[in-house]
């Protein structure tokens, strides 16, 4: 199992920046490559173990038809001091990533397949997530 986590980092460590979950999103708010998508209605961080998980699922579901696209990647590190340690002695070392999930955002696209089958799929795989979502058509 290959989790999703960046080849490389400027910076090993960051700043939790709560406060980057504020508001809504500007970018990728529509299907951009296929006819259903799977968009966020709260904000949250995702780790990279729920968007895998979720992908499993979607792809399970449409057995061998259609494709995926998965249009978040996680890209912030969250670091955790190990179990039974004391206060002090510098920060933990990075044990998760996760990717910053504003409201509106587009997370995965599905193309290829028929509706209800789309429909299925986008709601085992939203089981999977943290964050509400609902599930939008494209406009064409």
């Amino acid at each position: 199992m290959s989790l999703l986590s960046p080849k490389k980092v400027v910076h090993r460590k960051q700043m939790k920046q709560v406060r980057h979950l504020r508001g809504v999103e500007t970018r990728g708010t529509t299907c951009a490559f296929g006819d259903y998508g799977l968009m966020a209605t709260s904000s949250a961080w995702v780790t990279n173990r729920q968007i895998e998980a979720a992908r499993v699922a979607i792809n399970r579901h449409l057995k061998k038809g259609g494709k995926v696209w998965i249009r978040v990647f996680p890209n912030k590190p969250l670091t955790k001091k190990p179990a039974e340690v004391r206060m002090g002695k510098g920060k933990g070392s990075p044990e998760v990533w996760v990717a910053e999930i504003k409201k509106g955002r587009v997370m995965y696209e599905i193309n290829g397949v028929t509706e209800d089958v789309a429909l299925r799929a986008l709601q085992l795989g939203a089981a999977k997530l943290t964050v509400r979502t609902r599930i939008i058509k494209r406009l064409h």
